[in-house]
């Protein structure tokens, strides 16, 4: 009874150890990271293979870590540093706007070992409570295992929406993907699934449906999702991809469009519409086909759609596939918008708002802070799919003085990809592959009012060693202001109906529906 006693008590600080002149070696890097008031404890361990004493190279056999804010403490210890919830943000609530101070002391046999201590910025700015993502072997012989999944960020709740095995057998797979909310809202969203009962699923105000967007007068399916803010209308890209393997690149994979539009489907009209820029060459034509259009995005006042567009003019001696994979490097894409009026739903012209190609660049992604100022996109050497791109970084425009940098802070020496705005435009996630080159985590970051970003911090787990050995990328984070209510069997049902409802389609003139 003693002993159980004694376990449960809090660990103590050593009273005689060598004080070392630098940062602990911790994995995850949690030190000098500004963090939400309502996130979920960092947990944290020493790094295998760093020394404890300084001198020996190997993993500490214990550590101890003091957390301080005022006149609070919380003294931790163990193998690995994991605070208990409640505590932890009883913390935070005290030390919002200040500083939480961490002491971290490591022992190797008798050796106990002091660093230097670093601090938990604390900011007043909340998080979204959830976040969603894909999880996906990062190979295309296991890429049937997937799960689109939710996690509250507010502790480490994680569940299940969309499970694609469910609606895969042994002979006839099926690919899950591109999930996406009107505003936050995990009651307007939807989803994609291809190959095997193939459609898209959308929730909207308590129906679930599956719809089929393809016909003759479009590519494909709608592929990348855009939510109107508050319209019933959703703008998709329209997408044949295609996709080669790199024998000897470091760039494993390469992702490409063969061709590409932009369509918009009325949610109540159940009716999708082609977007085209008229042909300056052929009076009445309204497709242009050396354009390839993708990724669209709308401004939050839902006045201004932006989205990317390449120049391309295939080689009519060579079959467009050909083609299109010979000269890969070839398409870069630039950032346009157009704008939109919500009474009478018509689209002006395209309008440029960065030239990525005058830098022999390619950017994509565009993404619009809360407030209209900020426009946050992915620059790569070339492409659409930058997430196997280990050159590709985040920047950002300020469309008040049209200034477009890099992000400082928020990017890495690796790839940083999809990326989403909390809802109340000061945090933002990323899909990074910084820690090992291999695997996509989101890691988040607070932006002020001015576009400055912090030190981003990898999502907290209850083990702290989970990333190291979770074998699964996260794909496509994006925020909610809560969790999806359906059930992955619920998302099956509607699924394996033969066929989704067929849309009706419009040829686009001067607006949506004619």
């Amino acid at each position: 009874m003693v002993l159980a006693l004694a376990a449960c008590n809090s660990a103590s600080v050593p009273e005689n150890y060598t004080q070392l002149d630098r940062l602990p070696d911790i994995y995850p890097d949690y030190t000098d990271v500004t963090i939400p008031v309502n996130i979920a404890p960092l947990t944290f361990m020493m790094k295998q293979g760093s020394p404890a004493g300084g001198e020996v190279n190997s993993e500490a056999d214990e550590m101890v870590a003091r957390l301080t804010f005022g006149n609070e403490e919380m003294v931790l210890g163990g193998d690995k540093i994991q605070p208990d919830v409640d505590d932890w943000h009883k913390m935070l609530q005290q030390a919002q706007g200040g500083d939480i101070t961490v002491e971290v002391f490591a022992r190797q046999g008798e050796q106990w070992t002091g660093y230097k201590p670093f601090a938990l910025h604390v900011s007043t700015d909340s998080i979204d409570p959830w976040l969603s993502y894909r999880l996906i072997s990062p190979s295309y012989v296991a890429y049937e295992e997937l799960t689109l999944n939710q996690r509250c960020l507010e502790n480490y709740d994680e569940r299940v929406m969309v499970n694609n095995m469910l609606c895969s057998t042994e002979s006839k797979g099926q690919c899950v993907n591109c999930h996406n909310y009107q505003q936050y809202n995990p009651d307007r969203m939807l989803f994609h699934a291809r190959q095997n009962m193939g459609g898209t699923v959308m929730a909207y105000d308590g129906k679930l449906m599956k719809i089929n967007i393809s016909g003759d007068s479009i590519l494909s399916a709608g592929v990348y999702p855009a939510w109107h803010p508050w319209l019933p209308l959703v703008v998709f890209s329209s997408n044949t991809t295609g996709q080669s393997f790199h024998i000897a690149h470091h760039n494993k994979i390469e992702v490409y469009d063969l061709a590409s539009d932009l369509i918009a489907y009325d949610v109540e009209k159940n009716q999708v519409t082609n977007i085209r820029e008229q042909s300056p060459t052929a009076d009445g034509e309204f497709n242009d086909s050396t354009e390839f259009d993708t990724y669209p995005f709308w401004a939050p006042d839902g006045k201004t759609l932006y989205y990317c567009s390449a120049h391309f003019v295939y080689n009519d001696s060579l079959e467009h596939d050909a083609d299109v994979i010979s000269r890969a490097k070839e398409f870069k894409y630039n950032i346009f918008k157009k704008s939109f009026d919500p009474e009478t739903m018509s689209f002006g012209p395209r309008q440029m708002v960065f030239n990525a190609d005058s830098l022999d660049k390619s950017a994509i992604l565009p993404r619009i802070s809360p407030d209209g100022r900020f426009l946050v996109f992915t620059l790569g050497n070339y492409g659409c799919f930058h997430i196997w791109h280990h050159e590709a970084d985040l920047w950002m425009i300020d469309l008040d003085s049209a200034v477009a940098q890099r992000m400082e802070g928020i990017n890495s020496d690796d790839t940083e990809s999809y990326h989403s705005w909390s809802s109340n435009g000061r945090w933002m996630v990323v899909s990074s592959r910084r820690e090992d080159g291999n695997y996509t985590r989101p890691f988040i970051a607070h932006v002020d009012g001015q576009g400055r970003c912090t030190k981003p911090f990898v999502l907290p787990q209850a083990d702290p060693e989970y990333h190291r050995l979770f074998m699964k990328s996260y794909n496509i984070p994006e925020f909610m202001c809560g969790p999806v209510k359906y059930k992955p069997q619920d998302f099956a049902k509607i699924l394996r109906k033969e066929e989704g409802q067929n849309v009706l389609h419009a040829q686009y003139v001067n607006r949506l529906g004619k």
